[in-house]
């Protein structure tokens, strides 16, 4: 698959600098508007090369099919080294501090430039996430919830005490229950938490499947069509 398709970018923030890498839709047109996806990278994509954050995602987003059929941008920022995605002082009981890393903030401030500089469509923003990407991805919904039509955090955590915040964004969440990097238990803890206050909530769990149930999430029959159906109501984005 040709990586070169996505663009090899960064983005100023003040002193600092975020590398990412944006897909064009297919048949791109400055006259149409175009859903984006934030796709945020785990752990081990960490780095300085702009390119192993791509490495669980090729598959899906060059595939030719999906290219025609949902035509759309994606972004793919890369976390620094050493940093991490979130925000949290503590696996155990994650509280969500009052301002998010810098790591955050600067995907932020890249994803307010692009919505200023592309034709992309403002109720269709969509964020996905894997391991510590699935943390940046209920940290970012929790602080945004205006920004993003639908979320798609697989094997994350977050704070479930915020879960009354996102109940309105319809969450699909993904989990192995033999993952012994981040608990099953995280996972289930948010579905019940935005059960019980009838969020918008699914949730698919992989017997047996350990810490890479990305592999199976991204290969779900039905994902990109979910998640293409949902759109959020301009009215509602009060807070960009």
């Amino acid at each position: 698959m040709k990586l070169t398709e996505f663009q090899k970018l960064s983005h100023k923030h003040y002193n600092d600098s975020l590398l990412y890498r944006l897909l064009l839709p297919k048949n791109y047109s400055h006259e149409s508007k175009y859903p984006l996806i934030l796709f945020m990278h785990g752990a081990g994509e960490r780095g300085s090369d702009n390119e192993l954050q791509l490495k669980y995602i090729t598959e899906l987003f060059l595939d030719e099919y999906n290219r025609e059929n949902y035509p759309c941008f994606v972004l793919a920022p890369q976390c620094p080294p050493d940093p991490v995605w979130w925000s949290y002082t503590s696996w155990s009981n994650p509280v969500l501090p009052k301002e998010p890393s810098l790591e955050l903030s600067m995907v932020i401030s890249l994803l307010d430039e692009l919505i200023q500089n592309y034709p992309v469509d403002e109720s269709r923003i969509y964020i996905t996430g894997l391991s510590m990407g699935g943390c940046a991805t209920y940290d970012l919904i929790m602080r945004y919830p205006a920004k993003f039509a639908t979320a798609i955090p697989v094997c994350g955590w977050g704070d479930t005490s915020k879960a009354e915040v996102i109940k309105e964004i319809p969450v699909w969440i993904f989990h192995g229950d033999d993952d012994a990097i981040v608990s099953v238990d995280y996972s289930r803890k948010m579905y019940n938490a935005l059960k019980i206050i009838n969020g918008n909530v699914k949730y698919t769990e992989y017997p047996g499947i350990g810490h890479d149930s990305w592999i199976y999430a991204y290969k779900e029959p039905e994902l990109l069509k979910w998640l293409f159906d949902q759109t959020k109501q301009l009215k509602l984005r009060k807070n960009k």
